[in-house]
């Protein structure tokens, strides 16, 4: 399974690069030659969760079965929201919004924000 990870210059710039779970380097260099270290903090920052940067999402939680994949493709694509969903059935949020508009169609909602 493939995780982002933060790495940091030192003196500002933070990127993002996917590795393998439990395979991320201490550091990368980036194209410009410029050396990043991994940073944490901006891993689990708060405002990085709800920012673009976390974004597309696989979410399990509202998902259906594998075999109605294609049924809940098809239904958020003719409520006006296009969506990819897994082959295990787990819609793709590309982002806040899409995910908001997507739950919507369906009349749910996340306990976790303030909508």
């Amino acid at each position: 399974m493939r995780v982002t990870y933060c790495y940091t210059v030192p003196g500002g710039i933070t990127v993002d690069r996917d590795f393998e779970r439990g395979e991320a380097p201490p550091t990368v260099v980036l194209d410009d030659g410029l050396v990043a270290e991994r940073d944490f903090q901006a891993e689990h920052s708060p405002r990085r969760r709800s920012g673009d940067a976390a974004w597309p999402i696989e979410c399990i939680g509202s998902g259906v079965n594998a075999s109605q994949a294609g049924e809940l493709r098809e239904f958020l694509k003719r409520k006006g929201v296009p969506t990819e969903v897994t082959r295990d059935g787990n819609p793709v949020y590309r982002d806040m919004h899409h995910r908001r508009r997507a739950l919507a169609a369906r009349d749910l909602h996340s306990r976790n924000e303030f909508y």
